[in-house]
């Protein structure tokens, strides 16, 4: 089994335990929001393209408030057993789906105070690590100052290149990841000038 679908099941189980009224760090997404979200991604290529098209992202919110209004397990059932067989994405679940399954499992950890960092395989952060080195300058793209990504190991990425002085961004690969992909319940350090380092963490990371 791949991280993606470990990260897949961990994140069901996550939200069979909260339950479907929970809050989750998407906005101000319910967990039943966000499996029918998820649901909607793998299984309604109609109203997916919505997610990063603008114009049709009146037609995918619809098509998602109407699939929330499924019984909570059927969608929990359909998030579990992935794309279907006729979807693109079920090919390449492992790569796809690596980044949704882990942010998506940590929204729901982190949407309620108390939570803590899991603890990772060496592995699953390598993974991590990786994938962020690809998208990190996607989501750091619109940061005033050069942005440096690093792990308390020493690696290290330049993900943003200014003039105009410079940010670090310290922490484990899953908790860089997260800040990447927007989230702001994370742990990681920074270093820089106080005005720049404001800039970077109070950036627009969508991707």
């Amino acid at each position: 089994m791949n991280m993606a679908q470990r990260e897949r099941r961990a994140l069901v189980a996550m939200m069979s335990t909260m339950g479907p009224d929970a809050p989750t760090l998407c906005g101000g997404w319910t967990v039943r929001d966000l499996a029918a979200h998820l649901v909607v991604r793998e299984r309604r290529p109609d109203a997916a393209p919505g997610i990063l098209l603008k114009p049709f992202a009146g037609y995918l919110e619809r098509v998602r408030q109407q699939a929330a209004r499924r019984p909570f397990p059927e969608l929990l059932e359909q998030v579990r057993t992935g794309p279907p067989w006729w979807s693109p994405l079920r090919p390449v679940d492992a790569v796809a789906n690596l980044s949704e399954m882990f942010v998506h499992h940590e929204d729901v950890r982190r949407g309620s105070p108390g939570w803590e960092p899991r603890e990772l395989p060496d592995d699953d952060e390598a993974r991590l690590w990786a994938l962020l080195r690809k998208t990190g300058r996607m989501s750091y793209r619109k940061a005033p100052v050069t942005v440096v990504l690093a792990t308390p190991d020493g690696e290290r990425v330049v993900v943003r290149t200014s003039a105009t002085g410079e940010v670090t961004l310290t922490g484990k690969p899953s908790e860089l990841l997260l800040h990447a992909f927007g989230r702001d319940e994370v742990r990681i350090e920074t270093a820089g000038e106080p005005e720049s380092v404001r800039a970077v963490l109070s950036l627009d990371r969508s991707v």
